[in-house]
Protein backbone atom coordinates (compact mmCIF):
# COMPACT_ATOMS: atom_id res chain seq x y z
CA UNK A 1 0.00 0.00 0.00
CA UNK A 2 2.81 2.84 0.82
CA UNK A 3 3.86 2.41 -3.04
CA UNK A 4 0.36 3.51 -4.16
CA UNK A 5 -0.36 7.06 -5.05
CA UNK A 6 -2.78 8.90 -6.66
CA UNK A 7 -3.31 12.10 -8.29
CA UNK A 8 -6.62 13.77 -8.94
CA UNK A 9 -6.23 16.10 -11.82
CA UNK A 10 -8.51 19.27 -10.31
CA UNK A 11 -7.55 22.28 -12.59
CA UNK A 12 -10.00 22.40 -15.45
CA UNK A 13 -12.72 25.21 -16.29
CA UNK A 14 -15.72 23.02 -17.62
CA UNK A 15 -16.91 25.60 -19.96
CA UNK A 16 -19.10 22.98 -21.42
CA UNK A 17 -21.32 23.37 -17.98
CA UNK A 18 -21.53 27.09 -18.18
CA UNK A 19 -23.39 29.01 -16.50
CA UNK A 20 -23.17 26.31 -13.42
CA UNK A 21 -19.60 26.08 -14.16
CA UNK A 22 -17.04 29.65 -14.58
CA UNK A 23 -13.89 30.00 -14.36
CA UNK A 24 -14.09 30.93 -10.50
CA UNK A 25 -15.82 27.59 -9.32
CA UNK A 26 -15.56 25.42 -12.13
CA UNK A 27 -17.86 22.15 -12.21
CA UNK A 28 -15.52 19.86 -9.98
CA UNK A 29 -16.17 21.88 -6.82
CA UNK A 30 -20.03 21.86 -7.76
CA UNK A 31 -22.46 19.34 -5.97
CA UNK A 32 -24.30 18.27 -9.52
CA UNK A 33 -25.93 15.78 -8.26
CA UNK A 34 -27.30 16.84 -4.75
CA UNK A 35 -25.09 14.36 -2.76
CA UNK A 36 -24.22 16.74 -0.42
CA UNK A 37 -20.58 16.48 -1.50
CA UNK A 38 -18.61 18.24 -4.94
CA UNK A 39 -17.38 16.17 -7.84
CA UNK A 40 -14.11 16.34 -6.22
CA UNK A 41 -14.60 15.38 -3.06
CA UNK A 42 -16.87 12.53 -4.46
CA UNK A 43 -13.61 11.76 -6.21
CA UNK A 44 -11.54 11.84 -3.16
CA UNK A 45 -13.73 9.82 -1.21
CA UNK A 46 -13.84 7.17 -4.12
CA UNK A 47 -9.73 6.99 -4.40
CA UNK A 48 -9.00 7.47 -0.74
CA UNK A 49 -10.53 3.84 -0.27
CA UNK A 50 -7.61 2.20 -2.06
CA UNK A 51 -4.93 4.71 -1.74
CA UNK A 52 -3.93 6.14 1.56
CA UNK A 53 -4.61 9.76 2.29
CA UNK A 54 -0.96 10.77 2.67
CA UNK A 55 -0.48 9.19 -0.65
CA UNK A 56 -3.17 11.69 -2.46
CA UNK A 57 -2.23 14.45 -4.67
CA UNK A 58 -4.44 16.83 -5.63
CA UNK A 59 -3.49 18.86 -8.77
CA UNK A 60 -4.93 22.25 -9.71
CA UNK A 61 -4.46 25.89 -10.86
CA UNK A 62 -2.83 28.34 -8.64
CA UNK A 63 -6.38 30.03 -8.41
CA UNK A 64 -8.21 26.73 -7.43
CA UNK A 65 -6.04 26.26 -4.08
CA UNK A 66 -8.29 27.80 -1.51
CA UNK A 67 -11.68 25.78 -2.88
CA UNK A 68 -8.94 22.61 -2.60
CA UNK A 69 -8.18 23.39 1.06
CA UNK A 70 -11.88 24.54 1.75
CA UNK A 71 -13.18 20.89 -0.44
CA UNK A 72 -10.68 18.78 1.04
CA UNK A 73 -8.91 19.71 4.14
CA UNK A 74 -7.56 16.03 5.03
CA UNK A 75 -4.92 16.90 2.51
CA UNK A 76 -1.83 18.76 3.91
CA UNK A 77 -0.63 21.64 1.71
CA UNK A 78 2.35 19.90 0.45
CA UNK A 79 -0.32 17.32 -1.02
CA UNK A 80 -1.80 20.37 -3.49
CA UNK A 81 0.87 20.93 -6.56
CA UNK A 82 -0.05 23.95 -7.59
CA UNK A 83 0.35 24.87 -11.99
CA UNK A 84 1.54 28.21 -12.44
CA UNK A 85 -0.30 27.84 -16.08
CA UNK A 86 -2.59 25.98 -17.70
CA UNK A 87 -0.60 23.61 -19.97
CA UNK A 88 -2.75 20.59 -20.43
CA UNK A 89 -2.19 17.22 -18.76
CA UNK A 90 1.06 16.16 -19.99
CA UNK A 91 3.20 18.75 -18.43
CA UNK A 92 0.55 17.91 -15.18
CA UNK A 93 1.86 14.41 -14.73
CA UNK A 94 4.99 14.67 -15.46
CA UNK A 95 5.69 16.96 -12.52
CA UNK A 96 3.42 15.03 -10.78
CA UNK A 97 5.48 11.43 -11.88
CA UNK A 98 8.54 13.32 -11.17
CA UNK A 99 7.46 14.55 -7.26
CA UNK A 100 6.27 11.49 -6.32
CA UNK A 101 9.28 9.40 -7.76
CA UNK A 102 11.37 11.69 -5.38
CA UNK A 103 9.46 11.11 -2.53
CA UNK A 104 9.32 7.36 -3.39
CA UNK A 105 11.11 6.00 -6.52
CA UNK A 106 9.34 2.15 -6.90
CA UNK A 107 5.83 4.16 -6.37
CA UNK A 108 3.00 3.36 -8.70
CA UNK A 109 0.27 5.75 -9.59
CA UNK A 110 -3.41 6.35 -10.41
CA UNK A 111 -4.17 9.42 -12.29
CA UNK A 112 -7.56 10.17 -11.95
CA UNK A 113 -10.07 12.92 -13.29
CA UNK A 114 -11.57 14.79 -10.54
CA UNK A 115 -15.08 15.28 -12.00
CA UNK A 116 -16.21 11.52 -13.14
CA UNK A 117 -19.37 10.37 -11.86
CA UNK A 118 -18.36 6.43 -11.04
CA UNK A 119 -21.64 4.37 -10.05
CA UNK A 120 -20.28 1.10 -8.98
CA UNK A 121 -17.55 2.18 -6.43
CA UNK A 122 -16.71 -1.13 -5.55
CA UNK A 123 -15.86 -2.77 -8.79
CA UNK A 124 -13.96 0.40 -9.31
CA UNK A 125 -12.22 -0.65 -6.53
CA UNK A 126 -11.23 -4.00 -7.83
CA UNK A 127 -10.37 -2.61 -11.55
CA UNK A 128 -7.90 -0.05 -9.48
CA UNK A 129 -6.54 -2.62 -7.13
CA UNK A 130 -5.73 -5.15 -10.45
CA UNK A 131 -4.47 -2.75 -12.03
CA UNK A 132 -1.66 -1.27 -9.61
CA UNK A 133 -0.78 -4.60 -8.75
CA UNK A 134 -0.16 -5.29 -12.90
CA UNK A 135 1.92 -2.13 -13.55
CA UNK A 136 4.27 -2.89 -10.05
CA UNK A 137 4.90 -6.01 -12.14
CA UNK A 138 5.22 -4.44 -15.42
CA UNK A 139 6.95 -1.56 -17.02
CA UNK A 140 3.75 -0.95 -19.41
CA UNK A 141 1.37 1.98 -19.14
CA UNK A 142 -2.54 0.97 -18.83
CA UNK A 143 -5.36 3.05 -19.22
CA UNK A 144 -9.19 2.17 -18.04
CA UNK A 145 -11.16 1.12 -21.05
CA UNK A 146 -15.09 1.47 -20.45
CA UNK A 147 -17.67 -1.33 -21.78
CA UNK A 148 -19.48 1.16 -24.76
CA UNK A 149 -22.91 0.41 -24.31
CA UNK A 150 -24.04 3.02 -27.62
CA UNK A 151 -22.37 4.80 -30.18
CA UNK A 152 -21.58 7.91 -28.21
CA UNK A 153 -19.62 10.94 -30.45
CA UNK A 154 -18.60 12.86 -27.15
CA UNK A 155 -15.72 9.82 -26.46
CA UNK A 156 -12.46 8.78 -27.43
CA UNK A 157 -12.39 4.96 -28.11
CA UNK A 158 -9.60 2.41 -27.52
CA UNK A 159 -9.22 -0.52 -29.71
CA UNK A 160 -7.88 -3.85 -27.91
CA UNK A 161 -5.42 -5.80 -29.46
CA UNK A 162 -5.33 -9.91 -29.53
CA UNK A 163 -2.16 -9.71 -26.98
CA UNK A 164 -3.19 -10.38 -23.51
CA UNK A 165 -1.20 -10.90 -20.41
CA UNK A 166 -3.18 -11.70 -16.76
CA UNK A 167 -6.03 -9.84 -18.71
CA UNK A 168 -5.23 -7.08 -19.74
CA UNK A 169 -4.75 -6.36 -23.70
CA UNK A 170 -2.39 -4.71 -25.31
CA UNK A 171 -3.83 -1.28 -26.76
CA UNK A 172 -3.93 -1.48 -31.12
CA UNK A 173 -4.69 2.01 -31.49
CA UNK A 174 -6.37 5.44 -30.11
CA UNK A 175 -9.07 7.09 -31.82
CA UNK A 176 -10.21 10.13 -30.94
CA UNK A 177 -13.87 11.71 -30.90
CA UNK A 178 -15.82 9.51 -34.05
CA UNK A 179 -18.82 10.62 -35.97
CA UNK A 180 -21.66 8.67 -35.66
CA UNK A 181 -21.44 6.11 -38.39
CA UNK A 182 -17.82 5.37 -37.11
CA UNK A 183 -18.92 4.72 -33.35
CA UNK A 184 -21.42 2.85 -34.54
CA UNK A 185 -18.69 0.36 -35.91
CA UNK A 186 -16.91 0.92 -33.56
CA UNK A 187 -19.40 -0.63 -31.20
CA UNK A 188 -20.61 -3.35 -33.48
CA UNK A 189 -17.52 -4.89 -33.48
CA UNK A 190 -16.40 -5.51 -29.67
CA UNK A 191 -12.93 -4.58 -30.65
CA UNK A 192 -13.40 -0.77 -28.78
CA UNK A 193 -14.06 0.63 -25.48
CA UNK A 194 -14.62 4.54 -24.23
CA UNK A 195 -11.32 6.08 -23.07
CA UNK A 196 -12.21 6.92 -19.51
CA UNK A 197 -8.78 9.53 -19.31
CA UNK A 198 -7.74 6.87 -15.70
CA UNK A 199 -4.37 6.04 -15.81
CA UNK A 200 -2.06 3.48 -13.89
CA UNK A 201 1.61 3.03 -14.27
CA UNK A 202 4.72 2.97 -12.22
CA UNK A 203 6.33 6.13 -12.05
CA UNK A 204 9.76 5.05 -13.30
CA UNK A 205 7.89 3.60 -16.79
CA UNK A 206 5.90 7.23 -17.72
CA UNK A 207 9.21 9.12 -17.21
CA UNK A 208 10.87 6.88 -19.30
CA UNK A 209 7.97 7.38 -21.58
CA UNK A 210 8.22 11.04 -21.28
CA UNK A 211 11.60 10.97 -22.17
CA UNK A 212 11.27 9.04 -25.32
CA UNK A 213 8.13 11.08 -26.78
CA UNK A 214 8.31 14.63 -25.63
CA UNK A 215 11.81 15.01 -24.54
CA UNK A 216 11.38 19.19 -24.41
CA UNK A 217 8.93 18.50 -21.05
CA UNK A 218 11.45 16.02 -20.01
CA UNK A 219 13.92 18.06 -20.26
CA UNK A 220 12.64 21.04 -18.34
CA UNK A 221 12.06 18.84 -15.29
CA UNK A 222 15.50 16.79 -15.73
CA UNK A 223 16.71 20.26 -14.91
CA UNK A 224 15.19 20.27 -10.89
CA UNK A 225 16.22 16.97 -10.14
CA UNK A 226 17.39 17.32 -6.27
CA UNK A 227 14.92 19.80 -6.06
CA UNK A 228 11.34 17.47 -6.28
CA UNK A 229 10.07 17.27 -2.73
CA UNK A 230 11.58 20.10 -1.54
CA UNK A 231 10.95 23.56 -0.59
CA UNK A 232 12.94 24.50 -4.10
CA UNK A 233 10.45 22.39 -6.16
CA UNK A 234 7.98 25.72 -6.15
CA UNK A 235 10.17 28.16 -7.15
CA UNK A 236 11.60 25.42 -9.84
CA UNK A 237 8.55 24.85 -11.75
CA UNK A 238 7.01 28.44 -11.69
CA UNK A 239 10.28 29.13 -13.68
CA UNK A 240 9.77 25.84 -15.95
CA UNK A 241 6.59 25.10 -16.00
CA UNK A 242 4.77 27.28 -17.91
CA UNK A 243 7.98 27.02 -20.72
CA UNK A 244 6.52 23.19 -21.51
CA UNK A 245 4.28 22.71 -24.23
CA UNK A 246 0.52 22.93 -23.97
CA UNK A 247 -0.28 19.03 -24.79
CA UNK A 248 -2.70 16.46 -23.73
CA UNK A 249 -0.62 13.35 -22.27
CA UNK A 250 -3.09 11.39 -24.96
CA UNK A 251 -1.35 12.94 -27.63
CA UNK A 252 2.39 13.23 -26.15
CA UNK A 253 2.30 9.98 -25.41
CA UNK A 254 -0.49 7.18 -25.08
CA UNK A 255 -1.05 7.43 -29.04
CA UNK A 256 2.77 7.17 -29.60
CA UNK A 257 4.29 4.42 -26.78
CA UNK A 258 4.08 0.66 -27.67
CA UNK A 259 3.36 -0.23 -24.48
CA UNK A 260 -0.19 0.30 -23.69
CA UNK A 261 -2.67 -1.76 -22.30
CA UNK A 262 -5.71 -1.18 -21.61
CA UNK A 263 -8.43 -2.97 -18.40
CA UNK A 264 -11.46 -3.13 -19.89
CA UNK A 265 -13.94 -2.09 -17.19
CA UNK A 266 -17.91 -1.38 -16.34
CA UNK A 267 -18.26 0.18 -13.27
CA UNK A 268 -21.35 3.02 -14.01
CA UNK A 269 -18.93 5.76 -15.25
CA UNK A 270 -19.52 9.01 -16.91
CA UNK A 271 -17.32 11.75 -17.66
CA UNK A 272 -20.10 13.85 -17.18
CA UNK A 273 -18.22 16.51 -20.14
CA UNK A 274 -22.15 18.16 -21.06
CA UNK A 275 -25.37 18.74 -19.89
CA UNK A 276 -26.68 15.57 -22.33
CA UNK A 277 -24.63 13.48 -19.91
CA UNK A 278 -25.47 14.95 -17.07
CA UNK A 279 -29.25 14.27 -18.20
CA UNK A 280 -28.41 11.04 -18.65
CA UNK A 281 -27.45 10.46 -15.32
CA UNK A 282 -29.87 12.14 -13.24
CA UNK A 283 -33.31 11.26 -11.62
CA UNK A 284 -35.75 12.02 -13.62
CA UNK A 285 -39.46 13.13 -13.59
CA UNK A 286 -42.59 10.72 -15.19
CA UNK A 287 -42.35 12.97 -17.83
CA UNK A 288 -38.60 12.79 -18.41
CA UNK A 289 -37.42 16.18 -16.97
CA UNK A 290 -34.59 16.95 -14.44
CA UNK A 291 -35.14 19.08 -12.09
CA UNK A 292 -32.12 20.80 -10.16
CA UNK A 293 -32.26 23.55 -7.18
CA UNK A 294 -35.61 25.06 -8.75
CA UNK A 295 -39.24 24.97 -8.14
CA UNK A 296 -41.33 24.37 -11.06
CA UNK A 297 -44.99 24.67 -12.75
CA UNK A 298 -44.60 22.51 -16.13
CA UNK A 299 -47.20 22.15 -18.98
CA UNK A 300 -46.38 19.74 -21.66
CA UNK A 301 -42.84 19.96 -21.06
CA UNK A 302 -40.88 16.92 -21.53
CA UNK A 303 -37.17 15.55 -21.25
CA UNK A 304 -35.58 18.61 -20.55
CA UNK A 305 -33.26 20.26 -17.75
CA UNK A 306 -34.19 22.76 -15.31
CA UNK A 307 -31.29 23.81 -13.16
CA UNK A 308 -31.41 27.12 -10.98
CA UNK A 309 -29.63 28.32 -8.03
CA UNK A 310 -31.37 29.55 -4.58
CA UNK A 311 -34.57 27.28 -5.00
CA UNK A 312 -35.96 29.71 -7.91
CA UNK A 313 -39.41 29.02 -9.25
CA UNK A 314 -39.40 27.87 -12.83
CA UNK A 315 -42.70 28.11 -15.05
CA UNK A 316 -42.62 26.40 -18.41
CA UNK A 317 -45.18 25.36 -21.19
CA UNK A 318 -44.08 23.18 -24.23
CA UNK A 319 -41.16 22.81 -23.92
CA UNK A 320 -39.48 19.46 -25.15
CA UNK A 321 -35.85 18.60 -25.16
CA UNK A 322 -34.24 21.65 -23.68
CA UNK A 323 -31.75 22.70 -21.17
CA UNK A 324 -33.00 25.83 -19.20
CA UNK A 325 -30.09 26.97 -16.78
CA UNK A 326 -30.84 29.97 -14.28
CA UNK A 327 -27.13 31.35 -12.86
CA UNK A 328 -27.79 34.38 -11.12
CA UNK A 329 -27.57 37.11 -13.62
CA UNK A 330 -27.24 34.24 -16.59
CA UNK A 331 -30.30 32.24 -18.32
CA UNK A 332 -29.38 29.91 -20.60
CA UNK A 333 -32.22 28.43 -22.79
CA UNK A 334 -30.38 25.82 -25.17
CA UNK A 335 -32.03 22.59 -26.94
CA UNK A 336 -30.01 19.60 -25.81
CA UNK A 337 -29.42 18.64 -29.51
CA UNK A 338 -27.29 21.64 -29.50
CA UNK A 339 -25.57 21.99 -26.33
CA UNK A 340 -22.18 21.25 -28.27
CA UNK A 341 -22.77 25.20 -28.69
CA UNK A 342 -22.66 26.33 -25.45
CA UNK A 343 -18.37 26.28 -25.64
CA UNK A 344 -19.19 28.90 -28.67
CA UNK A 345 -21.23 30.97 -26.82
CA UNK A 346 -19.23 31.58 -23.80
CA UNK A 347 -16.76 32.68 -26.64
CA UNK A 348 -18.86 35.11 -27.94
CA UNK A 349 -20.14 36.42 -24.33
CA UNK A 350 -16.51 36.59 -23.46
CA UNK A 351 -16.10 38.81 -26.64
CA UNK A 352 -19.04 40.99 -25.88
CA UNK A 353 -18.80 41.26 -22.72
CA UNK A 354 -15.55 40.00 -21.23
CA UNK A 355 -15.49 37.95 -17.91
CA UNK A 356 -18.14 39.44 -16.50
CA UNK A 357 -20.14 36.53 -16.91
CA UNK A 358 -17.67 33.53 -17.35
Amino acid sequence: MENRYCVIMCGGIGSRFWPFSKAARPKQFLDFFGTGRSLLQMTYDRVSNIIPVRNILAMTNEKYAPLVKEQLPELSDDQILLEPDRRNTAPCIAWAAYHIRAINPNAVMLVSPSDHLILREDVFKDCVTRGLDFVARYPYLLTMGIQPNRPETGYGYIQMGKEEIDGFSRVKTFTEKPDFELAKVFVESGEFAWNSGIFLWGVNTIIDSIHEHVPDIAMRFDKGLGKFGTEKEMAFIKKEFPACPNISIDYAVMEKEKNVFVQRADFGWSDVGSWGAFYEKSPKTETGNVIRNCKTVLSGCENNIFAAKQEKLVVASGLKDYIVVDDDDILLICPLSEEQKIKQYVNEVKANFGDEYL
